[in-house]
Order: structure tokens, then sequence, then C-alpha cells
């Protein structure tokens, strides 16, 4: 009995093992590829055969049952929505403190200071203070920016300058626009030594610099109010200046030869866009030696400056518009204070009414 018994234990545990095996490699799987789907479709077609008999016993009963089927849809659709609005409503008075100082004329770092120093005064403010606490191109904090970056590589609390660097990436398409500049706004100076309120181009050569260039495809200049403004070392194929006003001017470019130019690149950067925003300065630059920065389509539109020069400088471009401008002094027509020097040259150029009239800084 007792060898019986010894035998049968393994012989047990080797069936156990079988029947496992059975299960896993052919039950199981047939169970799922065949049995499964076919007990499925039985399920449907019996579903689909039950239809059709109510459709054809009924039309209106089976009209009733699509129209229970569409009612709860649309109620699964609403209460969706409806739970939407409400997480909607909820952000919406999360940022109040925010859109309510960037309503009274705020720009967006001042309104983000307030709320950082005003940080213990209620729970509203605590999240503003979390969610806007990084700086951003796009929501128009100033910096310096090495395109096509969205978040500033350095900063300074006591400088107020909005910089995009261009180096070895070109870059789609950078906006700038709706923005007040330079000392048109209370409290505000530009940065000691300088006396651009707004730079765009290359940069001289120095010592242990090598001069760069700014690359740009299509380079747009609209609706500037600047006290002087100048354009020199350019080269455009094609030069449209046009329907600018000017307390004196001088435009005196070269005709010459430069290229059609645009700038592709395969893997170029995406666009980079801000709106509003109060600023010491605007520069946009290539400001790694021996690199040329490259855009192909750089638009700055509605710039309200005052407190120092408009300067355009060592740019290579497929084409630039420069329209709608206002510039001047107020100190008569004898000084030129709109400029488009004879180091500006050009293949095709369109240059008509622009005028002459008494304009005083604001």
């Amino acid at each position: 009995m007792i060898k019986r018994n010894l035998i049968r234990g393994p012989i047990a545990g080797l069936r156990l093992i079988r029947k496992a095996l059975v299960f896993t490699f052919w039950r199981l799987p047939l169970l799922i590829v065949w049995h499964l789907p076919l007990r499925g479709l039985r399920a449907l077609w019996r579903w689909i055969c039950a239809q059709g008999r109510l459709l054809r016993a009924s039309p209106f009963a089976f009209y009733r049952m699509l129209g229970r089927r569409r009612d709860w849809v649309l109620a699964k659709i609403e209460y969706a929505h409806s739970e939407s609005a409400k997480f909607r409503a909820l952000f919406t008075a999360l940022k109040l403190p925010y859109t309510g100082l960037r309503a009274m004329g705020l720009n967006p770092q001042m309104a983000v200071g307030l709320l950082v120093a005003g940080s213990t005064v209620g729970g509203g403010v605590v999240v503003n203070e979390t969610l806007l606490s990084e700086r951003s191109f796009g929501r128009g904090d100033s910096g310096v920016y090495s395109a096509p970056r969205d978040i500033p590589t350095s900063y300074s609390d006591s400088d107020n300058t909005l910089k995009v660097d261009l180096g070895t990436t070109p870059v789609g398409e950078i906006t700038i626009e709706n923005v007040t500049v330079g000392t048109a706004f209370a409290n505000s100076t530009l940065p000691s030594g300088q006396t651009n309120v707004v730079q765009i181009g290359g940069t001289a050569a120095s010592s242990g610099f090598t001069a760069t260039w700014l690359e740009v495809g299509h380079l747009v200049i609209s609706r500037w109010r600047c006290d002087t403004f100048e354009m020199s070392d350019v080269e455009a194929h094609t030069l449209n200046i046009r329907y600018n006003a000017s307390d004196g001017q001088s435009i005196t470019p070269v005709a010459s030869t430069p290229r059609a130019r645009a700038i592709g690149g395969g893997n170029r950067a995406d666009s980079m866009t801000t709106s509003g925003g109060l600023y010491d300065r605007i520069v946009v630059t290539a400001g790694t030696s021996a690199t040329n920065g490259k855009v192909d389509v750089l638009r700055l539109t509605n710039l309200f400056t005052k407190g120092g020069k408009c300067l355009l400088s060592r740019i290579k471009a497929g084409t630039i518009d420069v329209k709608f401008m206002e510039t001047g002094l107020g100190n008569g027509f004898a000084t030129k204070e709109f400029q488009v020097a004879s180091t500006t040259v050009y293949k095709i150029a369109n240059i008509t009414e622009n005028v002459e009239v008494s304009i005083s800084p604001p």
C-alpha cells in the first residue's frame, strides 16, 4: 500500500502538469481565438435579427427603441459638456487676479510681480503665482532668449530688456507686436550705456568676436513710433519703404545686386510669437561669434518707443517692408530723424509716399 501511494503521487503531479499545459496551449487559445468571437458574432446576429423582427412587427416600437438609444448618447454628451464648462469656470476663477491686472494695463511681468508680492493675501493669488512663475517669451516676459526656446537662458529683475539671440538653428517666424519700449511708460529708463531702444541685426566685429549678420527671408517693420530711425549696412533684394511720416527724412539707398533670399533649413524651429508688454529695450540679434542668425519671417508691428534710436543694421534679407512709421523729435526738418543710409543696398526698390511732417515726441 505504501509503495502504491508513493507511485501515485508523482503520477498525479504529472497529470496535473499535463492538464495545465493542455489548458494553457490548447484550450485557452481556442477559447480566445474561436469560441469567444463566435459567441460574440452569434449574439450580434441574434440582436440584428431581433431588431429586424421588431421593425417588421412594429415600426413605431423600433423607432422608440432608436430614440431611447439616441437620448442615452445625447445625455452622456450633455453631461460631458456640463462638466467641461464647470472646469473652465474653475480655471477662469483661479486666473482672475492675473487677468484683472492685465486688463488694468499692466504688462505680464509686472502683473506676476504683484501677484508674487501679494501671495499671502489669498489662495487664488497663490495658485496664479505657481502657474505663472516661469518666464516665457510667449507670455511677454523680459529676458534673453536663445531662439527657438520659449524659456529665457538668463534674465535679471533689474533689466527689463527683451532679447532674442539667433544662433545655429533657423527659425520659421518671430513675431513681436503691440509693445511699448524705452521711456514711453512710467519709471522706465534705458540700461546704462545703451542708446538704442530697438536694435535689429547682426553684431559688429570686436576683440575676440567675429562679425555676424542677421539673415531674413522677409522682414516686416510696420506701425512703429520712434524718436529716430536708422537703417544702415543692410542688403535687400526687394526694399519697400512706403507710407512713412517723419520730422525730417533722408532716404538714400544704393542699387546693387543682392540675391533673393528665404530661410529653409529642413528641421528648422517653430515660430515664436509674443504680443503685449512693456520693455526697456527690444533686441533681435546674432550674438554667437562667426554664426549668422537665420529667420524666415521676422515681423515687428505696432511698437511704441521713446528715449532712443530704432536701429536696423547688419541685415541680409530677401524682402524688407518699412511702412506706416511715425518718426520725429519735433525739432524741424533740417535734422533727419528718419534715415536710410547709402550703406543700404537693394536690387528692387519701391520707395513711395514718404512725407515730412512735424512730429513731436509723445
